[in-house]
């Protein structure tokens, strides 16, 4: 069935900006329309309903990543380099996430709580007294730069321009696909961080960089080595990437949906213990990938409808955490909502490894911001939401102050 916006029935496209600006009803319509919805402009298939979306992610047989995670990097089927643990499937994958499994140990995370608050502190205090400021340019992009730039051990006069280029080769133009990879058959080669790495083998320190650097293990094949310059440089790109983005985004949804909110932020400052809860509400109700692919291996049957090998099936992360099935009310924002999995850091194999990392930033963030600031309003004629495809939150978010 090609379901069309002429005909009336559900229709969704990832590259269409107006859409995408509030996806949730059409979502809706989705799960209780076409659970197994076809697209045949752009040619994938979707799943909508959390259940299905749980175990299709954690079905790597079937749904594989190692031909990538967005539509056109599976359709451009490249060679994709050694290191990318994102978009690797088991043993390879397994090889390459437990060598950093050990440097995001819990100890190492918690041991990262004051250096990232004291960052905070330090720019919300700038801002003692403001009228206005933006969630995104003052907190949301700086902190997780900062945090990423010490684990990796980038010089902090760096952070900022490595952080713009390794946003730019993750982003899509306005209503576009990111055709680099169809076109130019290339891959975000992270060649910013080689200069960074030699200088680190030359300057050992404690971070990401010194132990990839140092580290010996055993590889797919069962040899003993250590990375070659060339998987250094993929992993690091893989961190400086995953682990600036969904921060980002947390940080700017929180400004949003809690000034949507005035009755539930009011809790939170004269509670803040519900501020974990209040993250992880956050994080389900506005993913900042909203969506996520994959590559089909074998045929499969939803709805008693066929889906062939060789698709591309795409998990829409942001609906299934909506499903009433899973969430009841699911579309109502609550703070105070029963604990529940939703999929905002996958499921299975792929479950993000810096999730305990961007629930302390953003649980720092919060705090820090509520502390100075209990009350704000959107300036919606100046806020800017993201229109690529890939990620889904706010360029730029400034709130007014009420004097």
């Amino acid at each position: 069935m090609s379901v069309t916006p002429a005909t009336g029935h559900a229709y969704y496209d990832p590259y269409d900006v107006e859409l995408n600006a509030n996806p949730y009803p059409m979502f809706r319509r989705l799960r209780e329309e076409a659970p197994l919805y076809r697209n045949e402009q752009h040619d994938f298939y979707a799943l909508s309903r959390f259940e299905d979306v749980r175990r299709g992610l954690a079905d790597r047989e079937t749904f594989s990543s190692a031909r990538g995670a967005i539509i056109e990097l599976i359709k451009a089927n490249i060679d994709i380099p050694r290191g990318v643990l994102i978009f690797e499937d088991p043993p390879i994958h397994t090889v390459h996430r437990n060598l950093l499994v050990r440097m995001f140990t819990p100890k190492k995370i918690r041991d990262l709580e004051p250096k990232i608050r004291e960052f905070c502190v330090r720019s919300l205090d700038r801002l003692a007294g403001a009228e206005r400021f933006d969630f995104v340019a003052d907190i949301g992009k700086q902190m997780p730069m900062r945090v990423i730039g010490m684990l990796l051990g980038i010089p902090e006069q760096d952070q900022e321009a490595v952080r713009d280029q390794v946003d730019a080769e993750l982003r899509t133009e306005r209503g576009r696909p990111m055709t680099r990879y169809a076109e130019q058959g290339d891959f975000a080669s992270g060649e910013i961080f080689a200069d960074y790495i030699e200088w680190r083998a030359e300057h050992p320190s404690d971070d990401i960089m010194t132990e990839l650097l140092n580290v010996e293990f055993a590889d797919e094949t069962g040899t003993t080595r250590r990375l070659t310059r060339e998987e250094i440089l993929t992993y690091v790109t893989v961190v400086a990437g995953a682990g600036n983005e969904t921060t980002t985004r947390l940080i700017g949804w929180a400004g949003k949906v809690l000034a949507e909110h005035p009755d539930q932020r009011r809790q939170l400052v004269q509670d803040p213990s519900l501020i974990p809860s209040a993250i992880e509400e956050l994080l389900r109700y506005e993913p900042p990938a909203p969506h996520v692919a994959r590559y089909v291996t074998r045929d499969v049957d939803y709805y008693g409808l066929a889906v062939p090998e060789g698709s591309v099936m795409m998990f829409l992360i942001g609906s299934a955490n909506r499903d009433d099935r899973q969430f009841p009310d699911g579309d109502r924002f609550d703070v105070r909502r029963d604990a529940r999995q939703h999929l905002t850091f996958g499921m299975g194999t792929h479950f993000c490894l810096g999730s305990a990392l961007a629930r302390m930033e953003g649980r720092i963030a919060l705090e820090e911001i509520l502390k100075r600031f209990p009350e704000w309003q959107v300036d919606d004629d100046q806020a800017r939401i993201s229109p690529t495809s890939t990620v889904r939150g706010w360029e730029t978010l400034p709130v007014v102050i009420p004097s």
